[in-house]
């Protein structure tokens, strides 16, 4: 089952602004080795909208042979366009991921029938689990909890990233679903509720510059330590604010650079990190006391 802490991944670029792919794997490796209960490639905060289709497959690829069969691969494979979601994921199944993150598609607009009869036309075509990425900030509908049942009853719709903050939803979901439907948090900062009202674990932001804190938080829960996880979660709620303080993943890509995992560009329309957040950033991740990385 997939649970836990599990990091949606940055994509390091070089200097000049192609996908470091060397970094990459390395920093998948280090991952895994502090802890994180699973691993996203190309999702939102890996930059999948402005990679290309090859970059796109490639991360997808070499995320899985870092990983290395250690912790499961949850591919970004999103898309508007039904046609290339499938494409997406049959690259992902083709190249050993062991799940996929759909987004509910963006921009279009379609209805709860369209969003079901998307879903079931991935489902169809491709034997890659899915995970349903809800998130109506960024993609504008908002998939309802009933057609959210339908999809559970196919047997590869396996669970849900929720992003949008609303904490009833977990029970709502519970309640329809049942308990073996994997919800996931999409918000570090209130994933401790997300998780005492019967979550699986977090799809985490915060974790690409702290995964040993954020698998500690998690197994914490898991474990139904939520004394200690409220420790934690106290101890790293304000790198998880300065996640968001400017657009994802500009503040991620400038806290990794600080710890040495990458440098802190990002592809236009985005911009890096101002001076602003760059200062808040820095005292956070220097009150945390996180050591500088040598990804080798």
């Amino acid at each position: 089952m997939l649970k836990g802490s599990i990091p949606a991944l940055i994509t390091p670029f070089t200097d000049e602004g192609d996908v470091a792919y060397d970094t990459f794997q390395k920093f998948v490796d280090w991952q895994v080795k502090q802890g994180s209960h699973g691993l996203v490639p190309v999702g939102t905060t890996g930059e999948s909208p402005t990679l290309s289709h090859e970059e796109h497959r490639k991360v997808v690829e070499l995320c899985v042979e870092a990983a290395g069969g250690r912790v499961p691969v949850i591919a970004g494979a999103g898309s508007n366009n039904t046609r290339e979601a499938i494409s997406l994921m049959e690259h992902a199944q083709k190249v050993g991921a062991d799940a996929a993150l759909v987004v509910t598609p963006y921009y279009n607009k379609p209805s709860q029938a369209g969003l079901y009869a998307h879903f079931k036309a991935l489902h169809d075509a491709c034997d890659l689990p899915i995970v349903i990425y809800n998130i109506p900030g960024r993609s504008v509908v908002d998939m309802g909890t009933g057609t959210m049942a339908e999809l559970f009853e196919l047997p590869r719709i396996i669970g849900l990233k929720d992003a949008t903050g609303d904490l009833d939803r977990v029970a709502s979901q519970r309640a329809a679903m049942g308990p073996d439907f994997i919800q996931l948090s999409g918000e570090d900062a209130t994933a401790l509720a997300f998780m005492a009202m019967g979550g699986h674990g977090c799809i985490s932001v915060t974790a690409n510059v702290a995964p040993k804190l954020c698998s500690q938080f998690q197994e914490a829960c898991m474990a139904g330590d939520f004394k200690t996880a409220l420790s934690l979660q106290d101890k790293l709620l304000d790198l998880h604010r300065c996640m968001f303080l400017e657009p994802s993943p500009a503040p991620a890509k400038y806290a990794g650079s600080l710890i040495g995992v990458c440098n802190d560009n990002v592809r236009l329309p985005l911009l890096a990190a101002t001076e602003t957040a760059r200062s808040f950033i820095a005292a956070t991740i220097a009150e945390l006391g996180l050591d500088p990385v040598d990804l080798g």
